[in-house]
């Protein structure tokens, strides 16, 4: 292993160790006072981890070894910025800055063109981010991040925006036991709530008892928003039995809802 990549060509990564919490808090204690072996290790014992955040970027083109290799960067930020003096676990840490990574090697080959300016200015206030939480131990505001970097706040907002890259509704946000819940479940429609929903299903259902030529016209009236001359037209009957027809079916469906 590099010290910022992992060659996993010809890997059985089934069989990479798992360290226990009390092993990594051993090791992390060591690769502070400069044990090398410990920070490998350390590292070594974390790649499961990393293997289990690419799989939330399997819906994307991208080669999953890469992705492996910019999570492994990640890692390594990790378990080099980690305070041990702070009674947090290291993979709570390790998650966010693992995703950080690949976010922003994804960022980097996005096809949206974004100007050279900006992407420098966004990129300058990741770091400066990453400065201030290891400062402060905590997450930084935009207006922080501006004062750092000596840029106004819009400037910064508007820079970090530009770079968040775009997601699929399909992808997973959270998944246990094998039931994924995606980003379009987490959206609202108002156009298209519960109770129209419903309704709808309702309607099919109730249309589903009607003969072949009711269902007929009351998908032409209905859905089509046409006359009943022009469906009695249509469908070679008058008008007299469209409108006959139509009340009939109107009535039946009112006492099936």
């Amino acid at each position: 292993m590099y010290y910022n990549k992992v060659e996993i060509c010809g890997v059985n990564t089934a069989k990479l160790k798992v360290l226990t919490d009390e092993e990594k808090k051993t090791l992390l204690k060591k690769a502070k006072e400069g044990d090398t072996a410990a920070r490998q290790e350390l590292i070594y014992g974390n790649l499961r981890l990393v293997l289990s955040i690419i799989q939330r970027f399997t819906n994307r083109k991208e080669n999953m070894d890469d992705l492996f290799q910019v999570g492994c960067i990640g890692l390594v930020k990790a378990v080099d910025n980690f305070n041990t003096d702070l009674e947090v676990k290291f993979s709570t840490y390790a998650v966010p800055m693992i995703i950080g990574e690949i976010r922003r090697y994804l960022r980097d080959n996005n096809s949206i063109r974004i100007s050279r300016s900006v992407r420098d200015l966004a990129y300058r206030a990741l770091q400066a981010r990453e400065e201030l939480i290891r400062e402060k131990e905590c997450e930084p505001c935009a207006e922080e991040i501006a004062q750092r970097l000596g840029e106004s706040k819009e400037a910064v907002v508007r820079a970090m925006e530009a770079i968040v890259e775009p997601i699929s509704l399909y992808e997973p946000v959270y998944s246990e036991n094998g039931d994924s819940i995606y980003v379009m479940d987490q959206l609202s429609d108002s156009n298209s709530s519960d109770e129209i929903w419903l309704e709808n299903i309702v309607l099919r259902e109730a249309m589903q008892k009607l003969s072949e030529r009711e269902r007929t016209i009351i998908k032409l009236r209905y859905y089509k928003n046409k006359t009943q001359m022009e469906i009695a037209d249509e469908i070679g009957i008058s008008q007299a039995q469209v409108s006959r027809l139509e009340k009939g079916a109107l009535e039946h469906m009112r006492k099936q809802i």
